[in-house]
């Protein structure tokens, strides 16, 4: 008698979870005759699928459909190994029934369940979040690609193919010339100085991931908000400059600063008007919409760094084969 309550418990417990997710009970706590209260929740389950709430469930709770069948099988073994236990206890002196069986259940069916539960909650936003394309700059961009395609991996997940680190220029006045935003070049042709453009990277991230990335960019600074090549590459092409959409009063101009503040303080942040010059511990931030970004020539996509011995290696450098040849970069 002790051992049927317990099994009704257990099958009690089941079928609250196959409420849930409007799926049948484990099989392995069925009994092969039905008792009045595996009929009440019969019934109670078939009025739930009938109804809207019941709908919506089935609806929604894939995740959660899914995982219920490892639930099953954990039950399933968990009473296996309890009517063992039984039997070997019933060949020896009468004692108090354990209920560990039970507890095991419970245990292993909330284990299970839980990271489908966690799925379920996710926010619908958070897995498709809408991408918006930001732009850095500090100094010459060769380091600046390379600490920002590292940053893409570990903070973004990304592989080699799904990288949006690219070298151009963006922050001036001058726009594009003859269609086109070119390196200094013996011509003078559409050079990028002389529109008034900074060497930037641009990326594509999520709003929600922007901060971290926001702080890969404060630590290009010293402590005293010097970038790396401060007294080496000077001038309004190597100005900082930092690109949002909407500039300074993007929303996510809070997270830049608070980036800022995490690593001392050391950033000033001006609204940029184009054209701007080359002050130390100033970011000018630009309004992407306003001050676009023009991709720079393969030759500095993925190049080494400007430093002496700043060598990267080659299956970092062959990423411009790689990005030419899928027309990402001409």
């Amino acid at each position: 008698q002790q051992k049927q309550q317990q099994q009704q418990q257990q099958l009690r417990f089941a079928m609250a979870l196959a409420f849930i997710v409007n799926a049948p009970p484990p099989l392995g706590l069925v009994h092969s005759s039905k008792t009045g209260v595996q009929q009440q929740a019969d019934e109670a389950r078939r009025l739930h699928a009938q109804s809207e709430t019941g709908t919506e469930t089935l609806r929604h709770g894939c995740t959660a459909a899914l995982a219920f069948g490892t639930v099953a099988s954990l039950c399933g073994r968990h009473a296996a190994r309890r009517k063992t236990r039984l039997a070997l206890r019933a060949s020896k002196a009468d004692a108090p029934q354990s209920s560990a069986g039970r507890r095991d259940c419970i245990s292993g069916t909330v284990a299970a369940l839980a990271p489908a539960l966690a799925l379920r909650s996710t926010p619908s936003d958070a897995i498709a979040e809408e991408l918006v394309e930001v732009y850095f700059g500090c100094g010459c961009f060769w380091h600046v690609q390379h600490e920002f395609v590292q940053a893409e991996k570990r903070h973004l997940a990304r592989s080699d193919s799904e990288l949006t680190s690219l070298v151009g220029y963006a922050g001036g006045l001058g726009g594009a010339r003859d269609n086109k935003v070119c390196y200094h070049n013996a011509l003078g042709a559409s050079d990028y100085g002389s529109l008034g453009h900074a060497e930037v990277v641009r990326m594509l991230v999520p709003p929600s991931k922007f901060l971290p990335m926001a702080e890969e960019y404060v630590k290009l600074f010293d402590r005293n908000g010097s970038r790396p090549d401060q007294f080496g590459d000077r001038g309004l092409e190597y100005r900082n400059l930092v690109g949002l959409p909407g500039g300074s009063s993007s929303p996510l101009m809070p997270q830049l600063e608070e980036a800022s503040q995490r690593y001392g303080n050391k950033l000033e942040f001006q609204a940029g008007k184009g054209s701007d010059g080359d002050v130390r511990a100033l970011v000018y931030v630009m309004d992407t919409k306003k001050y676009p970004f023009f991709v720079g020539e393969p030759y500095h996509q993925f190049h080494d760094g400007f430093n002496i011995g700043e060598d990267y290696p080659d299956t970092y450098n062959n990423l411009t084969q790689k990005y030419v040849k899928e027309g990402k970069v001409r």
